[in-house]
């Protein structure tokens, strides 16, 4: 898959994941900081997301020093996923 199609992807199923239904893909930048000041996710969010890697992209995140590394912005997440994820 394509990187830009990808990070549409991975937006959309932020929202969908984390029920974040005031939001649209438009509103998530590929840069944002997917915690603190940028889109605002906490620690129950970040549970959330390393099920969604697991469940749709084979990525089993089990160093919570990972974690940190690989859910910091879409940019990340997607790049994390096509080097890593199932084909």
């Amino acid at each position: 898959m394509e990187k830009t199609e990808l990070k549409e992807q991975l937006k959309r199923q932020i929202i969908q994941f984390l029920n974040l239904t005031d939001l649209t893909p438009a509103d998530i930048k590929d840069e944002e900081p997917l915690f603190g000041d940028g889109l605002g996710l906490d620690s129950i969010d970040s549970l959330e997301l390393v099920v969604l890697l697991k469940r749709e992209y084979g990525i089993t995140i089990q160093d919570p020093r990972q974690g940190r590394k690989i859910l910091v912005d879409v940019n990340t997440l997607a790049d994390y996923i096509q080097e890593h994820g199932k084909k």
